[in-house]
Parts: C-alpha cells; sequence; structure tokens
C-alpha cells in the first residue's frame, strides 16, 4: 500500500490527512520511486490554501483533495517499460512535475525517468530532496537572462531575495561560475550571503536600499518581492543581458480578478516592467519564471552536486502525520527547509 499525505480542502492552516492507497504502477519510460524524503516548499504552503487554482486547474493541479510536494529522493522500486537508466535499488533524487497525477507527499510515486538522477554518493536523502524545485525555478531564471558559464565570468549580478531557497542557490552557483555578485537581503543573513560567494551585501528594507546601488548590472535576479521589480530594473547597465523574476503576480492576477481581468493586468504589468527594463538596455530580455521540470537543469544540478557546491539547510523533519508543523514552519518563514519523511 502507499501512504499519502492528502490536502483535502483549501485552507490556512490546511487540512491534511494520511491516506492509504494502492501502490501505483510505472508505465512507459517511468519509474516507480520508494520516497525517503520530500519537502515542502512555500508553493506548497500557498497552493495548500487555494494559491493559483484557476491556472493550475489547466494542468489539472487544483482540484482538492490532493497530494502536494515536487522535490522527491528515495529509492527505485519497480521499472516500467523502457526505463532502462536506473536499476531497482538505486537511490535517486529529482522532480515530480504539478498537475493531476498529484505530488511528492507520499510514500510511493511513479514519475518518468528523464526527471530523475542517480544520487551521489555521501549525501543524505533529506539534503538532496529540499534542492531541486528551488534549483530547476533558480536555474530557468538565471538561463532566461541569457547568463550562462561560458558569458559568466566577471559579469555583474544582482540577486534580490539571496537569503531564500532559490537565492542561496543562484549565489552558490555564480559563485562556481565565477560572476560578481551582490546580494540583497536583510540583516541577519549578510554572514551567510557573503559565505554562499556574493562580493557584496545590501540589506532590504532601509529606505532607498536598492536605488543607491550603481546602474551597472549585467542581470537582475528578483527572487524576493515584486513590489522590489521596478527598482531592481532600473539598476541594469546599458548593454545589460536582462531580468527575471520568480515573484510575479501572475497567478495571484488570475486567482483575484479572473480569466480576463487577470490576463489583462498580467499584460499590463509585465509590459509596463519591460518598457522599464527596455528604457535601460534595449536588448535585454525581461521574464517572469514559472516552474517546471528542466533536464538541463537537472543535469546542472547533478554537476553541482557532484563538486559539493550545492546545499540548503535544513530546519524541520517530520513525518506524514506531524507535517501541518512543516506547513507551519514553511508559512511562518522560519529559517531552514522542511523535509517529510513518509516512511514509519
Amino acid at each position: 500500500m502507499r501512504r499519502e499525505l492528502v490536502c483535502l480542502a483549501p485552507s490556512d492552516p490546511p487540512r491534511l490527512q494520511v491516506r492509504l492507497r494502492d501502490k501505483p504502477r510505472p508505465g512507459k519510460g517511468e519509474v516507480l520511486v520508494r520516497v525517503g524524503a520530500s519537502s515542502v516548499n512555500p508553493i506548497d504552503a500557498k497552493r495548500a490554501a487555494g494559491y493559483g487554482r484557476r491556472l493550475l486547474g489547466v494542468k489539472g493541479a487544483a482540484d482538492f483533495p490532493c497530494v502536494l510536494g515536487n522535490d522527491v529522493a528515495g529509492f527505485v522500486e519497480a521499472l516500467g517499460p523502457g526505463a532502462e537508466d536506473f536499476g531497482l535499488g538505486d537511490r535517486v533524487f529529482g522532480l515530480v512535475a504539478t498537475g493531476a497525477r498529484g505530488g511528492a507527499h507520499t510514500s510511493h510515486v511513479v514519475m518518468p525517468q528523464r526527471q530523475l538522477l542517480r544520487a551521489p554518493a555521501g549525501i543524505e536523502l533529506e539534503a538532496l530532496a529540499v534542492i531541486p524545485y528551488c534549483f530547476t525555478t533558480m536555474f530557468l531564471a538565471v538561463r532566461s537572462t541569457g547568463l550562462a558559464p561560458s558569458n559568466a565570468p566577471g559579469r555583474r549580478v544582482l540577486v534580490n531575495g539571496a537569503s531564500g531557497g532559490l537565492g542561496q542557490l543562484a549565489l552558490q552557483m555564480l559563485a562556481g561560475w565565477q560572476s560578481h555578485v551582490t546580494a540583497v537581503c536583510s540583516d541577519r543573513h549578510h554572514a551567510t550571503c557573503l559565505a554562499l560567494g556574493a562580493q557584496e551585501v545590501i540589506t532590504r528594507g532601509r529606505s532607498g536600499h536598492i536605488e543607491v546601488l550603481p546602474a551597472e548590472f549585467d542581470v537582475v535576479l528578483n527572487f524576493g518581492d515584486w513590489s522590489d521589480d521596478h527598482a531592481l530594473a532600473t539598476r541594469l547597465a546599458p548593454r545589460a543581458l536582462g531580468h527575471a523574476t520568480t515573484v510575479h503576480p501572475l497567478m495571484a492576477n488570475f486567482d483575484n480578478e479572473g480569466w480576463m481581468n487577470g490576463l489583462r493586468s498580467s499584460l499590463r504589468q509585465w509590459r509596463a516592467m519591460r518598457a522599464v527594463v527596455r528604457g535601460r538596455s534595449p536588448r535585454a530580455a525581461y521574464v517572469w519564471t514559472t516552474f517546471k521540470p528542466d533536464r538541463q537543469a537537472l543535469d546542472a544540478l547533478g554537476a553541482h552536486l557532484q563538486r559539493r557546491r550545492c546545499s540548503l539547510p535544513t530546519g524541520i523533519t517530520c513525518s506524514l502525520e506531524d507535517a501541518a508543523e512543516a506547513f507551519e514552519h514553511v508559512s511562518g518563514g522560519r529559517p531552514g527547509r522542511a523535509v517529510l519523511l513518509p516512511r514509519r
């Protein structure tokens, strides 16, 4: 049998229940993973309260009751036809796509083998289970700006929200790429951001904290707050590569305003910000990043883990029965990632 954490209905705090169901069977090119650890990300806490139901409904991912979660780490238990990349018992980790089949907060999950990697030796499953979703979202944002290992050395990059999961991973990756990174975070995270590779750290929340920076950045990454997007865009250099934000209002606009008005508001806000970006740098990209599994991102994550250049701290570890504590940890913005251990 499979044990799964079910979110019963949109609610804050979430209404959660552990249920038993038959184990799923892997189809063509799929793998059945016995989950050793998964994680609760901020998007899970938001979705449990009903966030994103209109747009996620297009993927069949908005119906309740539902199983949340995208990160997974565990062991291969069964292989579907044509799934030849792994063997039974292999330690693996990866990403479950957001969709109608449900998420990773369960004891067993079926997923395409292309969304899995072998787990590096010496790294615990709990440590692996907090990284893939954050790294993939961060990597998609960085890639959308045109920044890559080949052109990153010496580039000036401004990272807003540098102390969060995406920000910490960005600092580690960009340090390996030899970029010159300026981090924006709260006072208490200065030392952490410097240790992760930032050359400069600016305190968020002080009057004009972003505007005092020179307008010379090649890339801007906003992982912090949508209200900062305009100020961040004004810091781009005339020949900047691009600006990407993961904290845009796309889903909230559709939730709050419906399909047509939500689309109009989103287009208006995106075009207004793109105009600011293009006013600074005519060839710069401006992108609202959304999560989706991506093989290039997963391979990049695997390479960084092999070199031990990629990690996130864990703040709380819970069983499925105690998952409400993990969701409370995330909703409260407490330090460290939240891990769920599905097996008794």
